[in-house]
């Protein structure tokens, strides 16, 4: 931890939590008002600046030493919001790019990339992050940071890193004018993909099904 993280958290705690708690309702929000499709062709570049800035404070937490809550077991922090709808909306908006293929950790050897979904990832990490946000909420400060802090280091941390890194590589192909290679087979567990999944012709460009119904423009 720098000279300056470590003055910031021990001299100025609230300060510490209310930056990082603003940072966590900004993404709760922005990514509920994007599911909502009501402005898809701005979708994939504002879910990569929030995933960014989430990342940010995750940076934050997981510079900062160990957080340790003031009560020995974790309060009840009442029933978890249902976040099926968001997840769905987002799988609609993202249709075509919503499957990615990712590396869970890169340090473990011979570990073959795995499927997973840009919708499913940004559900799981608004549950990670709304159970902290409910203790923050109810005014235990030391326990919405401590859940944040290890949330991120066992979850939300890498499930955001992953969709950062898809977000970024959809827009380089784009931007780039770069065709997408052929991922017929490509598939998740969590569900039923079906035969028309994220089954482009190699080398069919990405502005024909990708930048155009996600408004991201013309590869030229």
């Amino acid at each position: 931890m720098s000279d300056a993280t470590r003055h910031a958290a021990e001299h100025n705690p609230d300060d510490f939590a209310v930056q990082i708690a603003d940072q966590v309702e900004s993404f709760l929000v922005a990514v509920t008002e994007v599911a909502k499709g009501d402005e898809p062709a701005s979708a994939v570049p504002f879910l990569l600046l929030e995933v960014s800035q989430l990342l940010l404070a995750g940076g934050r937490l997981g510079a900062h030493e160990d957080i340790v809550p003031d009560e020995r077991y974790e309060p009840d922090p009442g029933p978890e919001p249902d976040v099926d709808e968001l997840r769905e909306n987002l799988a609609r908006l993202l249709e075509p790019i919503d499957v990615y293929s990712e590396v869970f950790d890169p340090y473990e050897p011979r570990k073959a990339p795995v499927p997973a979904r840009i919708s499913d990832d940004l559900a799981d990490v608004i549950t990670d992050l709304r159970h902290g946000m409910a203790h923050y909420r109810a005014g235990r400060t030391s326990e919405a940071l401590w859940w944040w802090q290890f949330s991120y280091f066992s979850n939300w941390g890498s499930t955001a890193s992953a969709v950062l890194r898809a977000l970024q590589s959809v827009l380089i192909h784009v931007r780039l004018n770069q065709p997408l290679e052929e991922l017929n087979g490509l598939d998740t567990d969590q569900a039923d993909l079906g035969d028309d999944t994220l089954e482009f012709e190699a080398g069919q460009v990405m502005a024909e099904e990708i930048a155009g119904p996600l408004g991201l423009g013309e590869a030229k």
